[in-house]
């Protein structure tokens, strides 16, 4: 059984070395454990109940450890790297209508509001909080709230009866002549 867990070790390395992606390395960690415990003689069974232990223990308790410290200085491509940022409403974002474009930098985007009742007037400046397929989602940026148009809240909808009467208290109105 030295042999197996052995090889087994010398597997799980080679694969957490070429993958570099934390993959394998819980395996080889249970593998040592069973080495350990091939030596002193311990039944098979006991071997591989602590490999499994120990394997799952490595990857449950110090996996998030890892991932966090290797992947510190991971860099934010493409769309990735536009949430958070701001960008300026160059059509006017109004997601009942289904309408909206933003500028992020140099690109244009369409755009939707995270608040499905307010509208976001043009030249507001918004803040990406998300992507949605090829939509970013956006808010207003609290920051430069004072320094741009207020967004606008969406209407009610009304229903065909209160149309109607909207029409018929226009027609009743006087309409100044030209």
């Amino acid at each position: 059984m030295i042999i197996f867990w052995l090889v087994l070790l010398i597997i799980a390395i080679v694969i957490e070395v070429l993958t570099m992606g934390l993959t394998s390395i819980w395996f080889a960690g249970g593998a040592l454990a069973a080495i350990l415990l091939a030596l002193l003689n311990a039944p098979i069974w006991l071997q591989i109940i602590l490999f499994f232990g120990v394997s799952l223990l490595l990857l449950f308790f110090t996996r998030p450890i890892a991932v966090k410290y290797f992947n510190k200085d991971r860099v934010r491509t493409n769309v990735e790297s536009l949430v958070g940022r701001q960008a300026i409403v160059t059509s006017e974002i109004d997601n009942l209508q289904g309408i909206g474009q933003v500028t992020v930098g140099s690109q244009e985007w369409s755009a939707r509001s995270l608040d499905d009742k307010q509208r976001i007037a043009v030249g507001s400046v918004v803040v990406v909080v998300s992507i949605s397929g090829v939509k970013l989602i956006v808010r207003p940026d609290e920051q430069m709230q004072d320094k741009g148009p207020a967004p606008s809240p969406v209407p009610e909808p009304m229903s065909v009866s209160q149309m109607e009467e909207m029409e018929s208290e226009e027609m009743e109105s006087p309409k100044p002549e030209q």
